[in-house]
């Protein structure tokens, strides 16, 4: 067992570090006072390569290893959670599903743009009815031909206004499970924004990560290519609830940054600031929260880490499903990011609720990983089903 990272692993982490230092951190609190998406950021970041971390060189990417694709987003979100959470689900809700589930034609006409950042990917499932209880999307598609023809209202899509390419589920309407299953019919489609009937809806106003943009899509008699189905029809349900195991490490391993990123603006000021003729850090009320806040953000670290390996080693040696450990990872870093930056906040005191430093919007960002990708509350459900049965 070894906790020491790699060498690749390192250099990556030295080169988003500085990266989201030099190029995001400017413009992240203009950016979420405007609620402002961090395309132009973005488009830098895929210039370094990244925008392929997940996908073989074979269709233009750069793929490197799931720990280093957790430290990729980690160190995002240390700095930026919005250009965090665009980024973890253009590389894994987007372009690794298509990488897992895409035909050799799909594989060849979207992978190289998602890589190269030409296209900005997005992954739509959730409804108004249909969030945590996925397979009661009322989303329809019917086959008409050469095309399937899609009708319905999707919800809390990231990435929703600026993504090019978003995968996309809808039941099909005439499929042999169709109601007799709850997820009969469901399926997976990959849908371009300029898909006739294909419209961006509202925008959602947000309490945090609001430079990342949150958005319904309207699906108005939208004409899909049946070429455009993402593995066969009526199977989306499983390809749905396998991206998700992915998808939690990515919002875990975002949630870890928030909290490395509160605990570090804590520590900075509590060593600076002096009251009774000493920094507020020699406190020992200080003091405890610093090294509460440190050692919760570590414990949180190894779990990110261990389920972005225990992700690897499913897809590359056919071990049993990450799930588990993704939940467990997402369930604790989100609470953990919480936890971290509140205290932080209470660290700066008067301070710490100004936008003159960053632990308010932190404290704000952190809340979301609480509840995107499975509530706490379904995280614990998962944890206990896969203990029990």
């Amino acid at each position: 067992m070894d906790f020491a990272p790699t060498e690749e692993q390192q250099m990556i982490r030295d080169i988003v570090r500085d990266f989201a230092e030099s190029v995001a951190a400017p413009t992240a609190t203009e950016r979420d006072r405007e609620q402002r998406p961090p395309v132009t950021e973005f488009k830098d970041f895929a210039a370094l390569g990244f925008a392929g971390m997940t996908i073989p060189e074979a269709y233009g990417g750069q793929k490197l290893d799931d720990i280093s694709e957790a430290i990729v987003v980690e160190e995002l979100s240390r700095v930026d959670p919005s250009l965090g959470v665009m980024v973890a689900v253009h590389v894994g809700l987007c372009s690794m599903t298509i990488v897992l589930h895409g035909n050799d034609a799909q594989k060849e006409k979207y992978l190289p743009r998602l890589a190269s950042g030409d296209m900005l990917g997005a992954y739509s499932l959730s409804e108004a009815g249909s969030g945590t209880d996925a397979a009661a999307m009322s989303a329809r598609a019917t086959d008409d031909g050469d095309c399937y023809v899609l009708n319905g209202e999707k919800m809390w899509v990231t990435n929703g206004s600026c993504a090019d390419v978003f995968v996309l589920f809808a039941k099909v309407v005439g499929h042999p499970d169709y109601g007799k299953k709850k997820h009969g019919g469901v399926t997976a489609f990959i849908v371009e924004k300029g898909f006739e009937g294909f419209a961006i809806g509202k925008k959602e106003e947000k309490l945090g990560i609001r430079s990342s943009d949150t958005t319904a899509l309207l699906l108005d008699n939208c004409r899909v290519p049946k070429e455009n189905v993402l593995g066969e029809v009526g199977k989306g349900f499983a390809i749905a609830m396998n991206a998700l195991d992915n998808s939690r490490i990515g919002i875990a391993a975002q949630a870890l940054g928030i909290a490395q990123g509160a605990y570090e603006a804590a520590l900075k000021y509590a060593l600076e600031r002096e009251t009774f003729g000493k920094p507020i850090a020699q406190h020992q009320t200080i003091g405890n929260y610093l090294a509460d806040m440190a050692t919760r953000t570590e414990a949180a670290r190894l779990l990110v880490y261990r389920a972005a390996w225990a992700k690897q080693q499913h897809y590359e040696q056919g071990a049993p499903r990450h799930t588990l450990e993704a939940s467990m990872a997402k369930l604790t870093a989100g609470d953990t990011a919480m936890w971290v930056a509140d205290h932080a906040v209470q660290v700066l005191g008067g301070y710490g609720y100004t936008t003159d430093f960053p632990v308010e919007r932190f404290f704000r960002d952190a809340k979301i990983t609480q509840i995107y990708e499975g509530t706490q509350e379904i995280q614990r459900v998962v944890i206990a089903r896969a203990l029990t049965h």
